[in-house]
């Protein structure tokens, strides 16, 4: 289908937004959420989102969110048909290219259902939408999401998040931020599915907290979920490191980490949902780039402090550059992120702390 719907003759009264997950990827939905809410005040957003990145968000005002647990199969999509009967939508921006999503965009009634232009709309996504958002290539993720805020003719919006942290989650944050120095958090791993390709070694890590403590006197956190591998590289770490970090590694919600983030002086991690989550509350990352392309994926306003091997290694694995592979395309090899040594990291912290940020 081609356009049909767009530009909108009215101001649309009620809109829905249909992004799932990841959690960076939530991340770079809530600025264009915050640009709709601010081009239209008196619009009824709704947005159909999943159950652990719900957590982040949910108590983002003047949102109505429903949530589709995947972990529950078939029943989640039962209790999202539950949610939506009876609702009709003015707007449906399908802002997830998957087939899951796509599959929950039907459960959504609307007559002007906006996905990604055609090149963009993976699986299949262009069936199920009757508008798209205008081509663009080499785009960062969150330029390609505020597309959708451009094709309502929303013009230059202000990059928000206004993401509420609770009191709750900066006491936690409190309790381990001193006051009188400056603090490094690092999240060590990433959970996605390409995470063996994207985690740092322990010991790089280890090494960067002993450099952060004994050059900058900083105190170092570390942070991640509770899982058996996210467990594993806090403690060996912390038994490598001989200024052991404080370990809050499976101790933490969204929330809680939004806090330590919004109080610390920089991040340190992969890509993954912190960088992200850091960028939401101005702080700036380190980020470790090597099997994907920062352009599109890094942290938006830390470009300057990437360690970006992403180029070398498409080099030695594919014999190619970035400008001749896919924007997305990714390095397939778990040992690519030796690329990135020590020194290639305490460089970076060593001049983000001299900067003026």
């Amino acid at each position: 289908m081609g356009k049909q719907n767009l530009p909108l003759t009215s101001e649309p009264k009620e809109i829905c937004v249909l992004r799932l997950s990841a959690v960076g990827d939530v991340c770079h939905t809530v600025p264009v959420v915050r640009a709709i809410q601010d081009h239209w005040p008196a619009a009824r957003i709704t947005w159909v989102i999943g159950k652990l990145e719900s957590t982040l968000v949910r108590d983002i005002p003047d949102v109505t969110f429903a949530v589709l647990d995947k972990s529950r199969g078939l029943q989640g999509y039962r209790d999202l048909h539950r949610e939506m009967h009876g609702k009709r939508f003015d707007l449906l921006l399908h802002m997830q290219v998957s087939l899951r999503s796509s599959v929950a965009s039907r459960l959504i009634s609307s007559p002007v259902r906006l996905g990604f232009d055609r090149d963009r709309a993976k699986d299949f996504q262009w069936l199920f939408t009757t508008d798209r958002i205008e081509p663009r290539k080499h785009q960062h993720v969150m330029d390609g999401l505020f597309g959708f805020a451009q094709a309502l003719g929303i013009k230059d919006p202000a990059i928000r998040w206004d993401i509420p942290i609770p009191d709750q989650a900066r006491e936690f944050a409190a309790q381990h931020i001193p006051t009188d120095r400056r603090t490094l958090v690092i999240s060590p791993c990433s959970t996605s599915r390409y995470r063996n390709w994207r985690n740092w070694s322990p010991e790089g890590y280890a090494a960067v907290a002993d450099h952060a403590a004994l050059k900058h006197d900083m105190q170092v956190i570390l942070t991640g979920g509770p899982t058996e591998t996210e467990t594993e590289y806090g403690n060996r770490i912390c038994g490598i490191a001989a200024h052991e970090p404080i370990n809050l590694i499976g101790r933490t919600g969204l929330k809680e980490l939004l806090a330590l983030l919004d109080a610390a002086d920089a991040l340190l991690a992969p890509d993954s949902g912190p960088v992200h989550m850091a960028t939401s509350v101005g702080t700036p990352v380190i980020g470790l780039y090597v099997t994907s392309n920062p352009m599109r994926t890094g942290p938006y306003f830390s470009r300057q402090w990437f360690v970006n091997k992403y180029p070398e290694a498409l080099e030695a694995e594919l014999g190619k550059t970035v400008d001749q592979v896919p924007w997305g395309k990714r390095v397939r090899n778990p040992a690519a992120i030796d690329r990135i040594r020590v020194n290639d990291v305490t460089d970076k912290l060593d001049a983000l702390l001299a900067s003026d940020l």
